[in-house]
């Protein structure tokens, strides 16, 4: 059995800690979990250190004793709303006596690609090779190696986010003496986790439906199109209820994860539902409709948003694989209903493959983006979603040589 590998997700609504080794057959082996309701953490960006690091040290402490693991060395995982990404296209000129492309042609394009000018506060942070381009061709390849050009263009999602924002969660790991080796988009962890290749091929659209934000991959034509962000989850529902029922923050969590569904039921919707009362909020009763309403209109909001990024940006709209939802906002009742009249499309729910070990994160659509980590540090040599941005950018995070 293989070194035991440890994943560090900073959530909104917790910070949770995973830890397992890797098998020959290419499974994972999950030995250990670690979780610890987070405080500190806003739209998966810390917003008070000290609490951040209470809560990590303690999901730490946990996944040590529940793995019998010493635990210094994380893969992270992260979102955040300042997440963004662009298209850039590179081109080179084959200077070969026989124009014919080679690995050294496809190495240059890619630099000429990567070669972006961000403002001074953002690094990049993946940088996703899309389709090559022969000559004036508008169809593009796959795989140009062995065709005859004399210039080569490759489109490039390159995503970037905010130094500072990456910083503090590199320095809070510090704090906690854990060293980052490896850092990830929670989106792409998410479908590297449970979309299989042939989903991929035909396309679909994966949301990750978290605590604080709602992330986002879309694959279509056989690669990923688009990917991003946006700074509203689970805990926006949350806070929605509360404002509108007169609630407390408590009562109108529980009101959501026992009662709440994201579509209207007609049949039940005139049923009353009793608060208990709380310090500083009354016993009262509320209807069933009007909790499902309230989420319902925050859902739809959510899914309207990501459906018009990928009106706007995907220009070949293939999505035989439908959508996919993962994160802990996908257990909430009749959240594929919705999001299959939104989109138009078929909707399930996403859980993690090809681990075994612990149930729980094998059976759950929350842990998607950790065990995704899991597997996407094992891809040492998978061009598609990582390259040498990464020691770049731990080496600028760490100011490390």
């Amino acid at each position: 059995m293989a070194h035991p590998i440890a994943v560090l997700e900073i959530g909104t609504s917790e910070v949770r800690v995973l830890v397992a080794e890797p098998r020959e057959d290419g499974h994972l082996m999950i030995t250990g979990v670690g979780r610890y309701p987070s405080s500190g953490v806003r739209k998966s960006e810390l917003i008070d250190f000290e609490n951040a690091k209470i809560c990590l040290k303690n999901a730490i402490i946990e996944a040590e004793k529940n793995a019998q693991v010493s635990i210094q060395e994380v893969l992270m995982v992260f979102s955040g709303d300042h997440i963004r990404q662009v298209v850039n296209r590179g081109t080179v000129s084959v200077l070969s006596p026989d124009r014919i492309i080679t690995a050294d042609e496809r190495e240059e394009v890619m630099e000429a690609a990567r070669a972006i000018n961000l403002p001074h506060d953002h690094e990049i942070i993946h940088t996703l090779t899309c389709k090559y381009y022969i000559e004036d061709r508008k169809d593009g390849v796959l795989n140009p190696d062995g065709m005859e050009a004399s210039r080569l263009s490759l489109d490039m999602l390159i995503l970037y986010g905010q130094s500072n924002r990456l910083r503090n969660l590199f320095r809070l790991a510090e704090e906690c003496a854990l060293e980052v080796s490896q850092v990830a988009f929670a989106g792409l962890c998410c479908g590297l986790s449970v979309l299989t290749p042939q989903q991929k091929e035909v396309g679909g659209i994966l949301i990750d439906l978290g605590a604080g934000t709602s992330d986002y991959v879309v694959y279509s034509d056989q690669f990923i199109a688009l990917a991003g962000s946006l700074g509203v989850g689970g805990d926006h529902v949350t806070n929605d209820l509360a404002a509108g029922l007169n609630l407390s923050t408590a009562q109108a969590e529980r009101l959501k994860i026992k009662y709440g569904a994201a579509m209207v039921d007609l049949s039940s919707r005139g049923r009353r539902i009793p608060i208990p009362p709380e310090t500083g909020f009354r016993a009262q009763e509320v209807l069933s409709r009007d909790v499902n309403t309230i989420i319902h209109a925050r859902m739809e909001e959510v899914f309207e948003l990501i459906k018009a990024q990928v009106d706007k940006d995907v220009r070949k709209k293939n999505f035989g694989a439908g959508v996919i939802l993962t994160g802990g906002g996908a257990q909430m009742t009749r959240i594929q209903d919705l999001a299959s009249r939104v989109f138009q499309m078929p909707c399930h729910i996403g859980v993690p493959r090809e681990i075994s070990g612990l149930a729980l994160p094998s059976e759950s659509p929350e842990f998607a983006a950790t065990v995704g980590m899991l597997k996407y540090s094992l891809r040492s040599g998978a061009n598609a979603t990582r390259g040498p941005v990464f020691g770049n950018l731990i080496r600028k995070m760490f100011g490390k040589p």
